[in-house]
């Protein structure tokens, strides 16, 4: 099921990065790719006075790719590439996260913090054994 999570976070961050993190909850992650992409939105593509007196999408698509250099198009497709590598990356949980400072129990498969009333870890969604000793077995005796 991991996996199917990475690569829906790698998808949705070619289409638009930074949704590939939101879907996976990181959310810094998540602001830094969108507020960067549509940054260079802004600074690479044809002003949006130019894109509103084309008639139609084709001709409004046509400007796009003549108005764009190849700088711009490179940066563009740099960030949304980079986007989904590291979307897919951190949904595999590639690098683990820091949980020295973590106070309660942590899940086994992502390493965050749990809530203890939830039988999964609502991070990533991984079925939890139950803590407590079983009623039926004894517990050993000391001797």
């Amino acid at each position: 099921m991991q996996w199917l999570r990475a690569l829906a976070a790698g998808g949705l961050s070619i289409l638009l990065p930074g949704a590939g993190h939101a879907l996976i909850r990181d959310w810094l992650r998540a602001f830094v790719f969108a507020g960067l992409y549509l940054s260079a939105i802004v600074i690479f593509l044809p002003s949006p006075d130019q894109l509103t007196a084309a008639e139609s999408l084709t001709e409004m698509g046509e400007l796009v790719s003549a108005e764009t250099d190849s700088i711009g198009q490179f940066a563009l497709s740099f960030i949304a590439l980079f986007a989904a590598i590291d979307a897919t990356f951190r949904a595999f949980g590639v690098p683990p996260d820091n949980t020295e400072g973590a106070e309660g129990p942590t899940c086994p498969e992502c390493g965050k913090e749990l809530d203890e009333d939830l039988e999964f870890c609502h991070w990533c969604t991984t079925r939890l054994e139950s803590a407590e000793p079983d009623e039926s077995e004894p517990e050993p005796k000391e001797a």
